[in-house]
């Protein structure tokens, strides 16, 4: 049987990552994968979640499973923190996953479920574990304009043209907040713009959102998702642990289901729990236990949200450092753009070419299509960073 395997295609931030290590180089710099980083280069255990977890090993009692969709106490936090008030938590039903990536693909199988025959519209440029994910699961994909090469900025006019090719039934994947791999991000009234489209071509919109936090703070990440929640008659979002709560290898998820009314949140919570089972039977809970304690504890709550506050500063004072750095060598703005965007990631726009000069010449890694990671950055190599940058002609 074995033998009629094929070769898969090797994951090209995997390779990445593994190039980097074997670089003997002792000055490299890895912007490449897709983790937070201190300025040490270290991705640190949040202070909240070492307490929560010290609390966890004193008290806890068993390890026996929670249910099919996990412990309801860690959908309700989370509901509550993606969505606030925007719809009834009677609407959502709500089923924990292994990671923000386990409820993008338990979202994929709920639509094929669903609706067998449903595109899904994908932003150009995306996440390209979307893309494989869909590929893999034989899932039609329509991709959709997104990012302006020249102005580094959401190209609105092309993705609006594009998404008017949904029919009735077909899905538009969107992006919470800090957009991977661009950084670049819808405004509030071009959210508005796209729920009245979406409305109009009675498409169904699946919002990935795994970076809350990370941009202008949790209310203000949350605010595109709460609009298209509170004013579509359904729509599915898969929201990640990982980064906002630093538990990367605690694989912590959760995906939701908003309907229009309560009458059908059982259907849905029903259909969750049945793709679970089908899947991976019961989530993983040690993550989730630890979010809903950190979430639903006012002390620890608040410390969390301070350092996560310290995080998202740190980015944003990244991103103006590089900025001026490279308006200073350049004697231009034409990269503003990185103190515009939001999140861990901003694409450069540069040549395959010149992401592979970067690396021979100055040791400088990060996904070829000129993905960098801000937080792989400190101040000490934001100037290295700049300088590399303008003597490979980007």
């Amino acid at each position: 049987m074995f033998e009629s395997l094929k070769e898969q295609p090797a994951d090209k931030i995997l390779m990445l990552m593994q190039a980097f290590r074997e670089d003997p180089r002792t000055d490299k710099i890895d912007l490449g994968v897709g983790v937070y980083k201190d300025a040490d280069g270290n991705t640190p255990v949040m202070r909240a979640i070492k307490a929560a977890e010290k609390t966890l090993w004193e008290t806890e009692t068993t390890k026996s499973y929670t249910g099919l969709a996990g412990d309801p106490g860690f959908a309700d936090a989370m509901v509550a923190m993606v969505l606030g008030d925007a719809v009834p938590r009677a609407n959502v039903a709500a089923a924990a996953t292994p990671g923000g990536t386990g409820a993008v693909r338990q979202a994929f199988d709920m639509i094929r479920v669903a609706n067998p025959g449903a595109r899904v519209f994908v932003s150009d440029p995306t996440w390209p574990n979307h893309l494989s994910i869909l590929k893999h699961m034989g899932m039609e994909v329509v991709p959709y304009r997104y990012f302006d090469g020249e102005t580094r900025a959401v190209d609105f006019a092309g993705m609006i043209a594009d998404l008017h090719q949904a029919m009735p039934g077909d899905v538009v994947l969107l992006h919470g907040c800090c957009h991977n791999p661009t950084g670049a991000n819808l405004n509030l009234a071009q959210w508005q713009a796209v729920v009245d489209l979406l409305l109009k071509q009675e498409a169904v919109p699946m919002i990935d959102i795994a970076y809350q936090g990370f941009g202008d703070g949790l209310e203000e990440d949350a605010a595109g998702v709460r609009l298209v929640a509170s004013q579509m008659p359904e729509c599915l979002i898969a929201a990640s642990c990982s980064k906002n709560f630093g538990i990367y290898r605690e694989r912590t998820g959760l995906l939701m289901a908003v309907a229009r009314d309560a009458s059908r949140r059982t259907l849905n919570q029903g259909t969750l729990n049945y793709l679970n089972r089908q899947n991976y039977s019961f989530p993983p809970d040690h993550g989730a236990r630890l979010v809903t304690m950190v979430l639903n504890d006012p002390d620890l709550r608040a410390d969390w949200a301070a350092e996560l506050e310290d995080v998202r500063n740190s980015m944003l004072g990244l991103r103006e450092q590089l900025a001026s750095e490279l308006r200073r060598l350049s004697g231009s703005d034409r990269f503003g753009f990185i103190a515009q965007h939001r999140g861990m990631f901003s694409r450069l726009g540069a040549s395959p070419e010149q992401v592979e000069a970067l690396r021979r010449d100055h040791g400088i890694y990060m996904v070829g299509d000129s993905r960098l990671n801000i937080a792989g950055l400190n101040a000490t190599t934001v100037p290295i960073l700049a300088e590399a940058i303008v003597k490979v002609g980007i």
